[in-house]
């Protein structure tokens, strides 16, 4: 009767841990995934290089090495800050609003998994979208912030900024328990950049010559080789933002291929409507205006849908461009009308076009209203923030340093003033750079001096 008892109770108990469900495998690297994502971080990587031809050639020639410099240094400031803080503040388990110091200085940051690739790797991967979301506000103030207090600002702005808002959207923070959607940074990269740049344009002040004076490209090329980086670089930026070898990984690729050259056929139809010319200028902006708009959407919308919301994009962003003008703010390459705008109306677009079907949440148009209202709470949470917080760090780095270089700095150029180079040696890039105001000449180097290049 006993064992009878004990047999039974044996069967049932093995009968339980049978029909228990079996706990899920830890995660592990995929190669296929790590060898996508070390591709993808090499692409985005290449964008602030990208930036910095876009924004290079919109310049005035003696003012092109800074504004390429703006750029550039952005990797050494933004880049190791967001090894020792920014990764950990955005991306390590916290609180709604804010990651705790679990990875600082990259401590517990190894080669375990994160998801199917390496953790190192994945931080790699967020560290080149950190790097270039700051470049981004170099536009609006190019042409008289001193550089010094640039990047102290835009150091500053990576870890009381950038990284807040990451962990909002893609950090488990806020904004992603309610139900946000942001594939690869409408909120959190484009409108965070456009809002913070409007504010520096403000805070800085207007260039010297504004208003006054034509500062017209010196370098058209340049900006179409920058538009042209750009689109490459985004097919990491936001195929990337998979962050596996996988169908969601295809449907980005083939949203950011198509939603921009939606975005140049109606910008070019509203430059000949209103002007009779398309200009180049006009089609390397309408591009990247393209690839802002769908960076939101790219993995949550149909092919069809991000041709409709590359086209309806082109709108908004040129009649910004259009009211700008004819203001008294002095955003020098329009980041407010690229960037912000275009941030804002693909967050929004999202939220009308987004389709369970294609990944993510249906939107307004699959009968969801209410994630368009999800979508305007990102948008509204993200400009209050980031201009807050911005004009916040401006003010309190113009106590310490002036931020707007003088008159006389911005007459004789930027490139001369802030780094004693030039960046061309005929034309108006060239000055003889001047050991003090009231030093004589000093001689150029043979090699830069010379017709033939060569000493």
């Amino acid at each position: 009767m006993v064992s009878s008892v004990l047999s039974t109770a044996a069967l049932l108990a093995a009968a339980v841990q049978e029909a228990a469900p079996a706990a899920p495998p830890p995660p592990t690297v995929v190669p296929a995934d790590t060898a996508w994502m070390l591709v993808s971080t090499a692409l985005v990587l290449l964008m602030t290089p990208g930036v910095a031809f876009f924004y290079g050639g919109l310049v005035r020639a003696k003012n092109a090495l800074n504004t390429m410099m703006m750029c550039m240094a952005a990797f050494g400031v933004c880049g190791v800050i967001w090894a020792v803080v920014g990764y950990s503040l955005a991306f390590s388990t916290g609180g709604n609003y804010l990651g705790d110091l679990n990875f600082l200085f990259l401590n517990n940051v190894g080669l375990d998994a994160k998801g199917s690739i390496p953790h190192v790797l994945f931080m790699c991967y967020q560290a080149s979208f950190a790097v270039v979301t700051a470049t981004l506000i170099a536009g609006a103030i190019v042409d008289r912030m001193r550089f010094g207090p640039y990047l102290a600002f835009i150091t500053l702005w990576t870890v009381f900024v950038y990284a807040p808002i990451a962990h909002w959207v893609w950090g488990g923070g806020w904004l992603s328990k309610l139900g946000v959607l942001d594939f690869a940074g409408g909120t959190v990269v484009h409108i965070n950049a456009g809002v913070a740049a409007t504010v520096a344009a403000l805070v800085v002040g207007r260039r010297k010559d504004f208003g006054r004076q034509a500062m017209l490209p010196h370098n058209v090329p340049f900006a179409l080789l920058g538009a042209a980086l750009l689109y490459f670089g985004w097919f990491g930026f936001n195929g990337g933002s998979a962050l596996a070898a996988n169908a969601s990984a295809g449907q980005a690729f083939t949203t950011t291929m198509l939603a921009p050259m939606a975005t140049l056929v109606v910008w070019i139809l509203l430059d000949y409507f209103r002007t009779k010319r398309a200009t180049a200028v006009g089609a390397a902006t309408a591009i990247v205006i393209g690839l802002v708009v769908i960076t939101p959407a790219a993995g949550f919308v149909s092919p069809q849908s991000a041709i409709f919301m590359g086209a309806l994009g082109a709108l908004p962003s040129y009649y910004a461009i259009v009211w700008r003008s004819r203001t008294r703010l002095d955003d020098s390459l329009d980041v407010l009308a690229g960037h912000g705008v275009g941030g804002m109306t693909g967050a929004l677009l999202t939220g009308v076009f987004a389709d369970a079907a294609w990944g993510g949440t249906n939107g307004l148009l699959h009968g969801n209203p209410g994630q368009f209202l999800k979508q305007a709470t990102g948008v509204g949470a993200t400009i209050v923030y980031s201009a807050v917080a911005s004009f916040v760090l401006l003010k309190v780095i113009g106590l310490v340093s002036a931020l707007a270089a003088d008159a006389k700095a911005q007459g004789r150029g930027m490139d001369i003033s802030q780094h004693g180079e030039e960046a061309y040696a005929s034309g108006e890039g060239a000055l003889l750079v001047l050991e003090s105001a009231e030093s004589v000449p000093v001689a150029r180097p043979a090699a830069v001096a010379t017709a033939g290049g060569v000493a």
